[in-house]
């Protein structure tokens, strides 16, 4: 039995990712800026090219001028994070290897009408520092970032209230102005493909629901016992982009099949999250 009806609003997030990596020969760009605008990727830097350059095509739409601004701003922050990597390497007290620093933010657009922002920093992929949104402060998440926090958080420099008037303003003009490029794109709707299978292991029924296909990526997927009763998941849901810009998921459980009871899995594409 399923569930997949019509259509609604979707929110959207524009998302940045900066990273350096520490000295050559790892065959990675010793630096790099990817932009996505949901799950799809929009724009893309790096160390090699020194170009910033449009992945969809819709990006087009904002001329050559706009993206010799960008290069030119890509290429004055690329010094920037590479002195990153240094200072933080020295702060472990570390002298060579492979290291990386990244960057990441992005500002949302919800179907409501309200914006929600976020900004954080990682060194070798754990957390480092990151943007209280409240309080427009930045919080270190690691002892070598106090002295970071300090410097960003001073009356001086301000830096979390500089990112709070970029991502209250600047991050969601560019975001709308980007939906309206891409709108066709992003706002397809594709209803999913739903496939059921199971496997018995003593009194034991594995059942398994993948979902697939669909696009925008929110759906809501739960098996019901007897179409009343959820029957919970042992296993965290992951919604997978596909390449060709759709979505799968899976959500699986395990059972003691009964002769009298039913076990349909129901998909709701249209109002995910709601009762």
């Amino acid at each position: 039995i399923l569930g997949v009806s019509g259509v609604c609003s979707d929110s959207h997030t524009l998302r940045y990712y900066y990273t350096a990596v520490s000295g050559k020969g790892s065959g990675l760009p010793e630096f790099s800026i990817v932009g996505y605008l949901d799950d799809q990727q929009i724009t893309h830097y790096n160390s090699d090219s020194h170009l910033q350059r449009p992945v969809a095509p819709w990006m087009n739409n904002e001329g050559a001028e706009y993206w010799e601004t960008e290069t030119q701003v890509a290429k004055g922050t690329e010094p920037v994070f590479r002195h990153n990597v240094r200072t933080v390497m020295s702060r472990f007290n570390q002298t060579g290897g492979l290291h990386s620093f990244q960057a990441m933010y992005g500002c949302e657009l919800r179907d409501d009408g309200s914006t929600a922002g976020y900004m954080q920093d990682g060194y070798d992929g754990r957390d480092f520092i990151h943007l209280d949104t409240k309080s427009w402060i930045y919080i270190p998440t690691m002892h070598e970032a106090q002295i970071t926090a300090q410097r960003w958080n001073s009356p001086d420099v301000q830096w979390g209230e500089r990112n709070r008037i970029y991502l209250q303003n600047r991050c969601i003009e560019s975001l709308k102005r980007y939906i309206t490029y891409g709108r066709e794109d992003l706002e397809k709707r594709v209803l999913p493909q739903v496939k059921v299978t199971g496997h018995r292991s003593g009194e034991v029924t594995k059942l398994h629901c993948q979902v697939y296909g669909f696009h925008p990526r929110a759906v809501d997927v739960k098996w019901m016992r007897n179409g009343t009763d959820e029957v919970p998941s042992d296993e965290a849901k992951k919604i997978l982009p596909h390449p060709d810009g759709t979505y799968q998921t899976k959500v699986s459980v395990e059972v003691f099949l009964r002769d009298e009871d039913t076990y349909p899995c129901y998909v709701d594409h249209n109002h995910p999250g709601r009762s």
